[in-house]
């Protein structure tokens, strides 16, 4: 048992609340006793740890089922036992169905037998405390267990807005380079940022030649009025550039980190245009 358990017993007859305290006077019980329901209800209502209540079932004014009815709808964590000495049928349905009792004894009581009732009452309180201990721990523990999995999920999601443009970067590189026409991207200052395999193709030029180095000196010189043309027009498409062979070449200006940079994508016939050697045409 967790501490002195409080017993309050309830009867109009102050013999019958003596006979109560000697029964229990070797027992690690404190004894509150009231000579009537509304005392019962008072001391009920100014301490908040009894946890057995005993009461006569024929008190004159509030009577012992009227009691518990309160006790029941205040105190319903109490366990309720009644002595009576009318035992009849209708008075224990009565008791049992509106008080909620744990118990129904009779006077005079076998004290053996309340000795009993009154300790099985007890370890049935301390189960039902315990119960709701741990509920209240499994409350607790669900809810760290909560914000636990909304912290991995926040942190889940960062993760991946972190990487997802990581992601996306890679993806549009691979494609870029896959496609199938040449793709040149120039920075604010004139040099290569971005070459793909098939501008490289056309070019004739390695791409690790061509990107950081200016585009005036690893570009042929066709492309030198088409670039000026370009970066004052904002979009420009110029088609057969060489000698008359079949090709085009089309552009526009992009906004990197509010610097205007230049795409150039361009395709031609084979052998359309001259090798050119990494240091310039």
């Amino acid at each position: 048992m967790d501490g002195q358990v409080k017993i309050l017993c309830v009867d109009d007859e102050t013999n019958v609340l003596r006979a109560l305290r000697r029964l229990f006077l070797d027992d690690d019980f404190i004894i509150l006793t009231a000579g009537s329901a509304e005392e019962g209800l008072e001391i009920l209502r100014s301490d908040g740890e009894i946890r057995i209540v005993v009461s006569d079932y024929r008190m004159p004014g509030m009577n012992g089922v009227e009691f518990l009815r309160e006790v029941c709808k205040n105190w319903p964590d109490t366990e309720r036992i009644v002595l009576s000495g009318y035992a009849d049928t209708a008075a224990v349905v009565e008791a049992i169905n509106v008080g909620e009792i744990y118990k129904f004894i009779p006077k005079p009581w076998n004290d053996d037998e309340l000795r009993v009732t009154i300790h099985k009452a007890m370890e049935r309180s301390s189960l039902r405390k315990k119960n709701l201990q741990l509920m209240e721990e499994l409350k607790t523990s669900n809810e760290k267990l909560r914000k636990i999995n909304e912290n991995l999920e926040g942190a889940v999601d960062k993760a991946l807005k972190e990487a997802f443009p990581e992601q996306v970067r890679r993806i549009c590189k691979s494609l870029l380079c896959s496609v199938p026409m040449g793709i040149l991207g120039i920075d604010p200052e004139g040099r290569v940022l971005h070459c793909n395999e098939t501008a490289a193709d056309l070019l004739k030029v390695p791409a690790e030649a061509l990107k950081g180095r200016p585009w005036t000196e690893v570009l042929p010189e066709m492309f030198r009025p088409f670039v000026e043309k370009l970066t004052a027009e904002g979009v420009l498409s110029v088609r057969d550039p060489i000698g008359g062979r079949r090709g085009w070449i089309k552009g526009s200006t992009v906004d990197l980190e509010h610097r205007q940079g230049l795409v150039l994508v361009f395709d031609w016939e084979p052998e359309a245009l001259p090798g050119i050697s990494g240091g310039g045409s």
